[in-house]
């Protein structure tokens, strides 16, 4: 008992507590906010609450667990989680239920819903963290053939994900790796060009006309004149935070929210809560407890030991911040509805799990921080 109690006293006194305790609040907080959008559901609170609390216990543990294991002897595992990634995808595929917007994005067993593009985006980043780090050790990761091999280790994914919005996830994060890793900038505008170049393709050939109509008809008001059909969420999503003005109708008190006006607006428009019940004010606490995260792990990036470390900490860093730009913009009806949750705050027991275990490693790279990390080294 004295033992355990020692290494529990170290571990307080070694762990990223700051860390830990801004996750904490970002899902208390998203718990509350879920209770109040889920007050007046026809099931009741509780299936939605009980799912969350026990992800949050989970994901404290996985917090734990995964900032004792060093994140170099996972990554040197990469061809396990390469295997991992693409057996998950595959099933989800085949055996994938919770079909949305033509998307397959469950795996149930026994009962149990996993979403496992949550927990590819771990994965992906370690494995990518690793091959970089290996190019800029041993080869020339400005060289072609670099470059290529790290797309190549990348295009599984844009044939095996199942959705545009967790795509264009991994490709921010694929691309501010690479940025931070050092790569020049003259690779990125060929990139550019080259993706200029088979998007009128991409647009005509593999995008259906559902996709094509969710990606402009926010900049398009001809496709959904009256706001029925792939405006409607984000029509009754804005009317909703309008309503908040500074101060908000108060919690449990929106109009919208408690008539059930917003699709979802436990997951992918939680923020319509916040902006209708607790209003700008809110609204900003929101946006700077995410913030904050964001900077956190950014800052361990930059005090990390070695490349693999900082890198991890700048694509966790990296996921939380381009969701939550996604997921706020698409709220507020500035960018096209992808069916994006924000990251701790929505429900959804798989992205809070994986939310802490992407913390926990971050945490990780904190503990064994040194100083030789440097950007562009």
């Amino acid at each position: 008992m004295k033992r355990m109690r020692t290494l529990a006293l170290n571990y307080i006194k070694q762990a990223d507590m700051f860390l830990l305790a801004l996750c904490l609040v970002c899902s208390i907080f998203g718990i509350i906010l879920i209770r109040s959008a889920t007050h007046t559901h026809p099931g009741g609170s509780f299936q939605f609450l009980s799912v969350q609390i026990g992800a949050l216990i989970l994901g404290v543990i996985c917090f734990v667990l995964f900032s004792i294991i060093d994140v170099e002897v996972i990554a040197q595992r990469w061809k396990v989680l390469l295997g991992f990634n693409v057996a998950l995808l595959i099933a989800l595929a085949i055996f994938g239920t919770g079909i949305a917007g033509g998307y397959r994005i469950w795996l149930r067993f026994f009962g149990i819903g996993i979403q496992p593009s949550e927990l590819v985006k771990i994965t992906f980043i370690i494995m990518m963290a690793y091959h970089i780090q290996y190019l800029k050790e041993y080869k020339n990761l400005n060289s072609f053939p670099s470059l290529l091999q790290l797309a190549v280790h990348f295009s599984y994914l844009l044939v095996l994900l199942p959705d545009f919005g967790n795509t264009l996830i991994f490709i921010f994060i694929f691309l501010v790796m690479l940025f931070v890793a050092g790569v020049k900038l003259r690779w990125f505008l060929l990139g550019g060009g080259l993706i200029a170049a088979v998007a009128p393709i991409l647009w005509t050939h593999v995008f259906h006309q559902y996709q094509r109509d969710r990606i402009l008809a926010p900049f398009d008001p001809s496709i959904d004149p009256l706001n029925l059909s792939v405006n409607f969420q984000m029509h009754r999503s804005r009317i909703a935070i309008a309503s908040g003005q500074v101060t908000g109708q108060g919690l449990g008190q929106g109009m919208q929210t408690q008539s059930r006006s917003v699709p979802e607006q436990w997951t992918d428009v939680l923020f319509s809560v916040v902006g209708e019940e607790l209003g700008l004010i809110g609204a900003i606490v929101v946006l700077g407890l995410l913030a904050l995260l964001i900077l956190r792990c950014f800052y361990v990036a930059s005090k990390a030991r070695d490349t693999l470390s900082g890198l991890v900490c700048i694509g966790v860093g990296s996921f939380v911040m381009f969701q939550s730009l996604l997921n706020i913009g698409m709220t507020i009806g500035l960018l096209p509805v992808v069916g994006i949750a924000p990251p701790f705050f929505a429900y959804g027991g798989s992205s809070l799990v994986t939310s802490f275990i992407a913390m926990g490693l971050v945490c990780g790279v904190k503990m064994r921080s040194g100083s030789i990390w440097r950007r562009h080294l």
